[in-house]
């Protein structure tokens, strides 16, 4: 077993790697452009939706709130009729990168949190580069692209998109891997 505090300086670090490739894959390669498509008609649309002044929010339409408007004639024309939306309204202007950004290093620092904890639980200090790497990858992995699979099965979105996240998640995996592999503590 390896205390978790012996471990804070790969934690930290594989965080800055992970955002670090991060910001490469996002800005610098081109495969995410197609995550998203314009929707048709786009100006009037947003007026359209202007006009209604919705709140910033996750909504679905048509919109059924319980199992019994689900199964009604109502409801069931209106998915026939469509379109079925189901969508994330932002608030207005620019929505600014500052506090994604930390958001996000602040994620990625927890799972590498999650990955330093199971692999200290697993493997002594001077345990193999491999071992190190399996345990911390692994963790890696389910933490930043498992959770993604439900977008898909339940809010239909492309699997394309979610197949490419999931990718960045075992990029992302591999550099955490690798730092903890790299700076494992030696045994004593």
């Amino acid at each position: 077993m390896t205390p978790i505090m012996s471990l804070w300086f790969s934690i930290l670090l594989s965080a800055v790697f992970a955002f670090i490739i991060s910001a490469v894959v996002h800005m610098l390669l081109p495969y995410h452009h197609s995550d998203f498509a314009k929707v048709p008609a786009e100006d009037e649309a947003m007026e359209a939706l202007g006009k209604l002044d919705i709140p910033p929010g996750d909504y679905m339409m048509p919109y059924a709130g319980s199992m019994e408007v689900m199964r009604s004639p109502e409801f069931i024309e209106k998915m026939k009729k469509g379109p079925v939306v189901s969508m994330t309204v932002l608030k207005n202007g620019n929505q600014g990168m500052g506090g994604s950004l930390t958001l996000w290093f602040v994620y990625n620092v927890i799972v590498s949190i999650f990955a330093a904890y199971i692999a200290g639980r697993a493997l002594a200090p001077g345990a193999p580069f491999l071992a190190v790497f399996r345990f911390s990858g692994s963790v890696a992995f389910a933490g930043y692209s498992l959770a993604l699979l439900h977008n898909s099965i339940w809010y239909k979105m492309k699997w394309s998109t979610t197949f490419k996240m999931m990718f960045d998640g075992l990029i992302y995996a591999l550099a955490t891997a690798a730092t903890f592999g790299w700076l494992w503590p030696a045994a004593v």
